[in-house]
């Protein structure tokens, strides 16, 4: 029986329904198809004050996506190319993940990172999903093999939430199952630790 995994997805713009947010509704669809736990916060929900590590306090959105990432197995990220970056909004949310500093699992630690950018056009996609695999690893996450630029140019969503482009589509399908695959892979191997901690500490003859 395969285990029940948790994957949150974080970004989009404050613009309701963007194509970072299809994207990254398009990615959790799959994930959840192969059977995992999938919760989103999107841009609207990351409108919340500039990260000020001085002040205890904390927005009930920052406090949400805090404790969303704290209980995730898998995460993936989705952000605008803003002048070839990630967005101001996405970069906000991640310096929040500050706050898991002394966690049991600090940051991204022990979980699969897909990043997704999109743009208009192909330089600015690319520079910014480089920039969104570069946060992961400085946040201690294992970025997918897999990372995916959505060019609005040549790309787009359905109203039924179909990417029309079937290679990006299947990037997405794919860069979801590598989330999965690893989150369940890292459960596994927890779960295993355990087991041999157990045995290990148990009395002679029991």
């Amino acid at each position: 029986m395969q285990q029940t995994v948790k994957v949150v997805g974080i970004g989009g713009s404050p613009r309701p329904d963007s194509t970072a947010e299809r994207a990254l509704r398009a990615v959790l669809a799959e994930a959840e198809r192969r059977g995992a736990e999938v919760s989103l916060i999107g841009g609207a929900e990351l409108v919340m004050p500039l990260y000020d590590p001085r002040d205890e306090l904390r927005s009930a959105r920052a406090l949400r996506l805090v404790t969303e990432i704290a209980g995730a197995d898998g995460i993936v990220l989705a952000s605008p190319a803003y002048h070839g970056s990630i967005s101001g909004l996405v970069k906000n949310a991640l310096d929040h993940v500050e706050d898991l500093r002394e966690d049991t699992r600090p940051y991204f630690s022990g979980r699969a990172v897909g990043s997704v950018a999109v743009a208009q056009g192909w330089q600015g996609g690319v520079s910014t999903l480089a920039a969104l695999r570069d946060v992961t690893h400085a946040l201690r996450g294992w970025p997918t093999p897999l990372g995916v630029v959505v060019n609005t140019e040549t790309t787009g969503f359905g109203p039924d939430g179909t990417c029309t482009d079937p290679q990006v589509r299947g990037r997405l399908a794919t860069m979801a199952a590598q989330v999965v695959d690893f989150a369940r892979m890292r459960r596994h191997a927890d779960a295993a630790l355990e087991t041999a901690g157990a045995d290990v500490l148990a009395p002679a003859g029991k």
